[in-house]
């Protein structure tokens, strides 16, 4: 009833998340995420824009390290997921010791993963390079030196993903989005001085982008600390609570590690898609790396808005508020489906256009515009199936999404993928992209209605 969720006297005021209207409240959570994830994807892209001026066989380097640091974000992700929906659902259950314990894991754990990810990067960037590229040495040199940097000094994505969605998960989504600003705004103003040696800086080149990247990420994660001192009083960061606990730890990754492995499958997606293309042509590895910077601008959207569904929805379900719950879902899916359709119009009508931002050789854009508006087509389902797996993964169903993404990456898209390839026709191998997402929206609607099933027959009992 709406009286109980009104502040009763001497009692704390009720988080927003309970009490404003949905639809204001997911426009004011997700429209800043929105932003940030485009400004974001801007600087992405800024990276392959300069570096492909060096030369193909730089964008090819970016683009084959791309897996690594998919991996990485992955974990970095995966483990802020997990921390964002037990801190929001804590919240939402009154447990204050619950959701400071949740961010002093959280922060625990960004740290160990920058230390494993620092040693990935310092020993086993080579033998990556060298699975992939053998037979051109310039772009195993130029990768290697790239995620060395990207990889060794990940202390400033782990820290950025970790503090900012501390931020997210009490609402306070501006300042998250104001912290990615600054590290957009850092990494785009530096990317062209330390790539091609301006104002007294030393030409590095590939490295360079590298080294802009992690410099933006460091900046932003001390602004995004600073800002959970000073802005944060929802959530108490203590000293003591920074250390390994093994309920949180549990809570956290119980949640967490779908995500990681969904992503991390991603990375795995794109490694044997790399292999596949470059039996073709290394061309063709520098269309796909170009597609996933532009196809960026129409996913970032959707993934802000999906970061700011997911706190609305773990903070209402551990309140047992079923209508807010399932009205922010239907508004979450179909402004995502809108999106992928403006995403697929631009890639039906303006492939090239969007291609000329990478300096594109004549062969680039004979492989890359038949390439764009094959794989686009598989934006009409996509928007459905990444809102529908964060609704199971935010109502404690984690592992319904996981099986999505496996089916639809492993079992599915390599598979055809490689079949495809095998016609010795590079065009048919894109088409591997829709077919898979035809699986992923069948298993996407049968496992969404179980989980609202278990769902509201959870919150009927609360």
């Amino acid at each position: 009833m709406e009286e109980n969720q009104m502040p009763a006297a001497g009692r704390p005021q009720e988080n927003k998340m309970g009490v404003m209207p949905v639809g204001r409240l997911l426009a004011g959570m997700a429209v800043p995420m929105m932003i940030s994830m485009l400004v974001q994807a801007c600087y992405n892209v800024v990276d392959s824009v300069f570096v492909a001026q060096l030369s193909e066989n730089a964008l090819n380097a970016v683009s084959l390290a791309f897996p690594l640091q998919s991996l990485m974000i992955a974990m970095g992700s995966g483990t802020a997921v997990g921390v964002n929906a037990l801190l929001s659902r804590s919240l939402g259950e009154k447990n204050q010791e619950m959701a400071d314990r949740a961010a002093g894991v959280g922060i625990f754990l960004s740290l160990c993963s920058a230390v494993v990810f620092s040693l990935v990067g310092l020993f086993l960037s080579r033998p990556f390079f060298m699975a992939q590229a053998a037979s051109v040495p310039e772009i195993v040199e130029m990768g290697v030196s790239y995620t060395r940097i990207c990889l060794g000094l990940s202390v400033g994505v782990f820290g950025q993903f970790c503090f900012e969605r501390l931020l997210q998960a009490t609402g306070r989504t501006t300042l998250a989005m104001c912290t990615q600003l600054i590290g957009a705004v850092i990494n785009i103003i530096m990317d062209p001085i330390m790539i091609f040696g301006l104002l007294g800086f030393p030409a590095m080149g590939v490295a360079g982008a590298a080294a802009a990247t992690v410099l933006g990420q460091i900046i932003a994660a001390v602004v995004a600390m600073i800002l959970n001192f000073k802005c944060n009083p929802e959530i108490h960061i203590r000293a003591k609570n920074i250390r390994w606990d093994k309920r949180g730890v549990a809570e956290v990754y119980r949640v967490g590690i779908p995500s990681i492995v969904m992503q991390s499958i991603g990375s795995v997606m794109t490694f044997g898609m790399n292999k596949i293309l470059f039996v073709f042509t290394p061309t063709a590895t520098a269309v796909f790396g170009a597609y996933f910077k532009i196809q960026s601008f129409v996913f970032m959207p959707v993934f802000g808005l999906n970061n700011g569904m997911v706190p609305i929805i773990s903070y209402n379900y551990g309140a047992a508020r079923p209508e807010r719950v399932w009205k922010t879902v239907k508004l979450t899916i179909c402004t995502a489906m809108a999106i992928m359709v403006v995403g697929f119009a631009a890639f039906q009508l303006a492939p090239g256009l969007l291609l000329e931002m990478f300096d594109p050789s004549a062969d680039m854009l004979a492989i890359g515009v038949p390439a764009l508006r094959i794989i686009s087509v598989s934006f009409l389902l996509a928007g459905f199936c990444i809102i529908a797996g964060s609704v199971c993964q935010a109502v404690g169903n984690p592992f319904f999404s996981l099986i999505v993404s496996v089916c639809r990456q492993l079992v599915v898209l390599l598979p055809v993928a490689w079949l495809l390839a095998q016609t010795q026709q590079l065009q048919l191998v894109w088409w591997a992209f829709p077919i898979a997402e035809v699986v992923s929206l069948t298993l996407s609607i049968i496992f969404l209605r179980r989980t609202v099933v278990m769902a509201n027959a959870r919150m009927g009992k609360a």
